[in-house]
């Protein structure tokens, strides 16, 4: 398993990289529809809707969704100030909140959601359309001044991320031994978090060294910190909703790997959550 994992990895991380830097923000949406389009087809199934016609419709809802978003767009290279845009960014705010709490109360408030359907779906779009609000937003910010800007913004948020999940795997393995949330997630222990913690401010420290950013505003660390908490509740929320269906994996579509939002449920959290801390709450331009 471990074998297929890293082969995966290192084929599908140059891939998102290339990305971020080769696509036009027009492009790279497109992309993202796609992915997300899966995710939803995905979490259909979470949701509890099983049949294929049902989970087919949902992603092509999502799709139509998402296109009708990028489509209303006036100016691509211009997001922060597009009302949609923070919309989406406070929705998803609120919505990783609540997730919080879902999955600290989890199984009590299963109770609430868990025999509907319709509020498993809309857990979904409470998920993914923020999850492509922040990607878009991010990827544009300041896109007048350097094309690139919003590149690095986003491979900064996916180090973070990568950094805590490949910490947590190592430091879990290693010296786990106090179970995190054993009904969501029986492998995650409170030393994997903390070894997910230091992996993350170690790329981050990286990241500052290295990448051609020049303004590092003081409250980034703060951010930072709270963006790696909540991808790991992008994690177990998942996780929460997989258990509730009786699912281990979200799809097979990737070796080793399991589904799309097996992979991106992280992120899913992590970038709305920074893209809505930096513009909505702190009014940054410039990372």
């Amino acid at each position: 398993m471990l074998k297929y994992r890293l082969i995966t990895v290192s084929i599908l991380i140059p891939l998102v990289i290339a990305g971020l830097f080769l696509l036009s923000p027009t492009a790279l949406g497109y992309v993202i529809i796609i992915v997300c389009a899966m995710g939803a087809w995905e979490w259909a199934q979470c949701a509890g809707w099983i049949s294929q016609t049902k989970r087919v419709s949902v992603a092509v809802l999502f799709t139509i969704i998402l296109l009708a978003i990028q489509f209303s767009f006036s100016d691509i290279t211009l997001l922060s100030s597009e009302p949609i845009i923070l919309y989406g960014l406070w929705a998803g705010l609120i919505w990783w909140v609540i997730a919080i709490l879902l999955v600290v109360t989890f199984p009590v408030s299963a109770i609430a959601w868990g025999a509907s359907a319709m509020v498993g779906i809309l857990f979904g779009i409470l998920t993914i359309i923020p999850f492509y609000c922040g990607i878009m937003v991010l990827r544009t910010l300041c896109y007048q001044r350097d094309t690139f800007f919003g590149s690095w913004c986003l491979l900064y948020v996916m180090l973070l991320v990568w950094g805590a999940d490949t910490g947590a795997y190592f430091f879990g393995r290693k010296i786990g031994r106090h179970k995190m949330a054993p009904r969501l997630s029986p492998g995650k222990t409170w030393e994997g978090l903390i070894g997910g913690l230091i992996t993350s401010g170690i790329m981050a420290w990286l990241f500052y060294l290295f990448a051609p950013i020049s303004v590092m505003p003081n409250y980034l660390l703060v951010t930072s910190i709270i963006v790696v908490v909540v991808s790991v509740f992008g994690d177990l929320t998942e996780s929460m909703f997989k258990r509730q269906s009786g699912m281990k994996d979200s799809s097979h579509l990737i070796p080793g790997h399991g589904g799309i939002l097996d992979r991106i449920d992280s992120l899913t959290a992590a970038i709305p959550v920074f893209a809505g801390l930096h513009l909505l709450f702190f009014n940054g331009v410039d990372l």
